[in-house]
């Protein structure tokens, strides 16, 4: 980490002082992993919001295991998969799981992993997957997702997960995973061709991904605390003088707190998804609460600061008030059968915006009435037209028929 200090130059002409120093922006370029002080696993924004550890053990456990079934069936590879935990981990020790539901995030973990891997999938496929592993999960008939508007607000909160995973992640996103590692350890071990050594510590680097193991130790110890319990799983030994393990600049303390967080996780009991839902839900229910009561003492505060900032208005204003109260209203007309509730009306100020669009209603009455008598006016005309030409076609017919009489006769 590295800071770059710049003064500004000051011209020897002038007689103003020179300026201080500017610290610019702090900027880590690294390809390591991000790993976090040991200060942040003590307390927790979890924690925080009322949630105790186990219960948020369980759900990163249920996140970490979601990711990985969705990752299964939407074809992806095991390194976008094991990037989409790594994130669910790291946004959870900077978030709350009371305030972000899990099943969302989760979502947005692997969608995200998915376009940092280069293997992009659309999210129409992982919100169907998700959908399709809460029914195996429930037990309930398998039934396709209907697109309503419930899917394109799901739609739209997992495209705002993924925004926030990436503002808490700071746009860093490089994951550099522990698996290539184990390949190349294994070969300078010269054990590259036992199949069963390599495909166990492969097993135990996946399991590991659901502790917080990625978050407190480099990619190279997690490596070769797999391979160390791998060899002690099978009983195969291994160079011990020196340790191999020294070749790799990783001390046996860190091996073996990896190895005790990876078996721990064995001994956990089976997580029950709708428990934890309702615990969340309970603590989710409290802070929103919570959260409204806040807002209203600070909206009361507010109003207060005001009163307290212009006291003289203020007191006008309700001295004001209370004398128009005080004040009696008119007598009402001798005839007291039409006026028994007889009240002064109160003026009140109109905005332009009224003024202006009662003138316009007027106009638009007045224009509308002139038009009803336009062609009023015109019917009458046009009905006078039709009585002329119709007597004129009377008269003619009627000269027609006497001439016609006339020539008979003669």
């Amino acid at each position: 980490m590295t800071t770059t200090t710049v003064q500004n130059p000051t011209k020897t002409n002038n007689a103003a002082p020179a300026k201080a120093q500017k610290n610019y922006g702090k900027i880590v370029l690294t390809l390591h992993n991000c790993l976090l002080p040991e200060s942040t696993f003590k307390e927790t924004p979890s924690q925080a919001d009322g949630l105790d550890i186990e219960t948020e053990t369980d759900l990163r456990i249920l996140g970490c295991e979601m990711i990985q079934t969705a990752g299964i069936l939407l074809k992806l590879p095991q390194v976008a998969m094991a990037t989409g935990q790594m994130y669910l981990q790291r946004f959870y020790y900077s978030k709350s799981f009371v305030r972000y539901p899990m099943e969302t995030t989760a979502m947005g973990s692997i969608y995200l992993a998915s376009k940092v891997e280069e293997k992009p999938c659309r999210i129409r496929d992982v919100i169907n997957v998700f959908h399709h592993i809460k029914q195996v999960r429930a037990q309930k008939p398998i039934t396709p997702l209907i697109v309503d508007q419930n899917y394109i607000e799901l739609k739209n909160q997992v495209i705002k997960a993924e925004r926030r995973i990436l503002k808490e992640l700071g746009f860093c996103v490089h994951v550099k995973h522990p698996h290539k590692l184990i390949v190349v350890y294994l070969q300078l071990l010269q054990y590259e061709k036992n199949k069963q050594l390599m495909q166990m510590a492969w097993n135990y680097m996946n399991d590991a991904l659901r502790t917080d193991v990625f978050m407190r130790f480099p990619p190279e110890t997690i490596a070769c605390a797999c391979i160390y319990l791998t060899s002690r799983k099978i009983g195969l030994p291994l160079p011990n003088n020196p340790h191999w393990f020294l070749l790799f600049k990783v001390t046996e303390e860190d091996i073996r707190d990896v190895c005790l967080k990876i078996l721990h996780l064995y001994k956990r009991s089976k997580v029950n998804p709708e428990e934890l839902d309702g615990k969340v839900d309970g603590l989710r229910k409290i802070y929103q609460a919570n959260k409204y009561i806040q807002a209203q003492k600070e909206r009361e505060a507010k109003i207060e600061e005001k009163k307290a900032e212009s006291p003289t208005a203020s007191t006008s204003k309700d001295s004001k008030r209370d004398s128009k109260k005080d004040k009696s209203p008119k007598t009402p007309p001798l005839s007291s059968k039409y006026h028994g509730s007889h009240k002064k009306r109160e003026r009140r100020s109109r905005s332009p915006y009224d003024r202006k669009r009662d003138y316009s209603n007027k106009r638009h009455k007045s224009r509308s009435r002139d038009r009803e008598v336009d062609r009023s006016r015109e019917r009458r005309l046009d009905d006078k037209r039709s009585r002329l030409s119709s007597r004129k076609y009377d008269d003619y017919d009627r000269s027609k028929a006497r001439d016609r009489d006339d020539k008979r006769k003669h």
